[in-house]
C-alpha cells in the first residue's frame, strides 16, 4: 500500500524516474525516450499516491489495475515499478537485453506487477474496458479502479474508438484513462501526420466525462483523479498536456526523440541536467 508523500516528494520521485529512464535507454542503445520522459509525473502520481497496490503482493485481489496501451513508453513504467519496490533497480539496466524480463514492450507473463502485454498500438483501452466491465457488472468490486494510458498518436487506431463506444454504452465508471497529449508521433507532429482535432469534444460525444490538465502538475493529476473517482455514471478521460522529452532541454518538443535512445555523451548530458533540476528542487 502507498505511504502518503508530499507533492515535493512526488516531484522528486518523478525526477528519479526520469534519471532511470535515461540510464536504461542509454545502456540499451535503443528505445523510446520522449514519451517515457513526459509520463514520469503521471506515473509517479499513480504508483506513489493514487493506486491501491502492494509491491510485495503484486496479485493482491483488491489492487487497482494499470494498463499501458502505448507500450513503447514502458521504460517509465519499469522505472516507477522499481522505485516502488516491485523489483531491484539494478535490473533496470537489463532493458531490451536477451532473456531480460524488461523487454521493449511490456510482457505480462514475464514480470509480476504488469497487467497487460502491449506492442501493437490501440489495444489497451479495450483491455481496460473489459477489465472495468468485469469489476462493475460481474465481480461487484465497486472499490477497485482501472487506469489506462494512451498516446495521442495512438488515437489513429480505429479500435480505440470501438473501446470508447463500449465503455460509454456500459457507463464504466471504474475506468479512468489518460491521453498523453504531447503532440508527437513517430513521423512528426500529430496534427501534421493525422489531425485529431478537438479531443475533448470527441470523447464527450462517446459518453465520457472529460478533464483537461497539465500532465506535469502532480497536484492537478491527483485532484483530477479524485474527481473522476466520484463520477459514477460514465467513464472518465483525462487529456494530459505534456512536453515530449520533459526534463531534458535538448530533447523537449522534438518528435525525433520519439523512438531514439541517447548515446553515451547525450546520456551524460541529460543526467547532469536532471540531477541539477533535482538539486534545485531540494534547495527550495
Amino acid at each position: 500500500m502507498n505511504k502518503r508523500l508530499t507533492i515535493d516528494q512526488l516531484q522528486s520521485k518523478a525526477n528519479d524516474i526520469r534519471q532511470d529512464i535515461i540510464r536504461m535507454l542509454g545502456a540499451a542503445g535503443s528505445g523510446h525516450t520522449a514519451g517515457s520522459l513526459d509520463l514520469a509525473d503521471i506515473l509517479a502520481a499513480l504508483y506513489f499516491d493514487i493506486m491501491k497496490i502492494d509491491p510485495s503482493n503484486p496479485d493482491w485481489s483488491d489492487r487497482d489495475i494499470f494498463l499501458l496501451s502505448n507500450g513503447h513508453t514502458v521504460p517509465v513504467q519499469y522505472a516507477a515499478m522499481a522505485e516502488a519496490g516491485f523489483f531491484d533497480k539494478e535490473e533496470l539496466m537489463t532493458l531490451r537485453k536477451l532473456g531480460s524480463r524488461l523487454q521493449g514492450h511490456p510482457e505480462r507473463a514475464r514480470l509480476p506487477g504488469l497487467e497487460n502485454t502491449s506492442g501493437p498500438l490501440g489495444s489497451g483501452l479495450s483491455q481496460a474496458a473489459g477489465y472495468a466491465y468485469s469489476l462493475q457488472y460481474m465481480d461487484n468490486s465497486k472499490h477497485r479502479f482501472v487506469y489506462a494510458i494512451l498516446g495521442d498518436g495512438e488515437l489513429d487506431e480505429g479500435n480505440v474508438w470501438e473501446a470508447a463506444m463500449f465503455a460509454g454504452k456500459y457507463k464504466l465508471s471504474q475506468l479512468i484513462a489518460f491521453i498523453d497529449r504531447n503532440n508527437i508521433q513517430i513521423d512528426g507532429n500529430t496534427e501534421d501526420v493525422m489531425p485529431i482535432g478537438d479531443l475533448a469534444a470527441k470523447w464527450r460525444s462517446f459518453g465520457w466525462h472529460v478533464f483537461e490538465i497539465d500532465g506535469h502538475n502532480i497536484q492537478s493529476i491527483i485532484n483530477t483523479v479524485n474527481m473522476a473517482k466520484a463520477i459514477t455514471n460514465r467513464p472518465c478521460m483525462i487529456i494530459s498536456y505534456t512536453i515530449p522529452g520533459k526534463g531534458v532541454n535538448f530533447m523537449e518538443y522534438d518528435y525525433k526523440w520519439h523512438g531514439v535512445a541517447p548515446n553515451a555523451e547525450q546520456t551524460e548530458t541529460a543526467l547532469r541536467e536532471l540531477k541539477a533540476s533535482s538539486d534545485s528542487e531540494d534547495t527550495k
